[in-house]
């Protein structure tokens, strides 16, 4: 039997912004800035107006969006790596990207939030804290000193193992999978084979990026996937 489609949102950003949305792609080209930053401009200024015209009125999209920096040609050329970095540095656009999650989980009955090495583990557990539930790490081969469940997953060269403690999450608990950007969702759906394995419900995944040009939403069974934040990969 097919699997549906997988349900993919993004949270709406305000209508109007003050600058990004009023910003035309011929003065972004004028402004003295590097081209990965024109880059990043131009892709929230075009999100802001698309999901501005949905209706959206949450403020804090433009501010979160914006404190990310894209570093071009890292960690090989022709990959625009998001920062995420700059983001911390900023409070309150953190602040803002944790409230925001928070926001849409608290009333979901999540018992666990499972983040995926490494940023997860940024993300993580202030919105397990907030929430009221558990956190449990998803980590790479041998960085567990207890027994461990081990998920094989498939690399652009090569695979790689996600493993999780035995016992860390239970049959029958409601899941979060949380991780800081979702590219080819390699990562993703390794954690959720793993966490169905040992019988907990997936909820939804979450991230505050999505590169939606390499369709990593496509290879999550048909879970929801929830981003703040749309950006070019290359």
């Amino acid at each position: 039997m097919p699997t549906s489609a997988p349900l993919v949102r993004s949270l709406r950003l305000p209508s109007p912004s003050p600058l990004l949305p009023r910003t035309p792609p011929s003065v972004l080209s004028r402004l003295r800035l590097p081209k990965s930053r024109r880059r990043l401009l131009l892709s929230v200024s075009t999100a802001v107006r698309a999901m501005a015209s949905e209706g959206g009125e949450d403020h804090r999209l433009p501010r979160i969006a914006s404190a990310i920096r894209v570093i071009p040609d890292f960690p090989k050329p022709g990959i625009m790596f998001q920062d995420i970095t700059t983001l911390l540095l900023d409070h309150e656009a953190f602040r803002d990207t944790i409230d925001m999650f928070v926001e849409r989980y608290r009333d979901k009955r999540i018992t666990v939030v499972a983040g995926i090495e490494a940023r997860g583990f940024i993300f993580g557990p202030p919105i397990a804290l907030a929430i009221g539930c558990k956190f449990v790490p998803m980590r790479k081969p041998k960085k567990l000193p207890g027994e461990v469940i081990s998920e094989e997953y498939s690399l652009e060269y090569g695979t790689d193992i996600m493993e999780m403690h035995v016992g860390a999450v239970q049959p029958g608990d409601r899941a979060l999978v949380i991780d800081d950007l979702i590219a080819t969702g390699g990562t993703l759906s390794a954690a959720i084979r793993l966490l169905e394995r040992v019988g907990a419900e997936v909820v939804e995944c979450a991230c505050v990026i999505e590169l939606p040009e390499l369709q990593g939403s496509q290879r999550l069974g048909g879970k929801p996937l929830f981003v703040l934040v749309k950006a070019a990969a290359a």
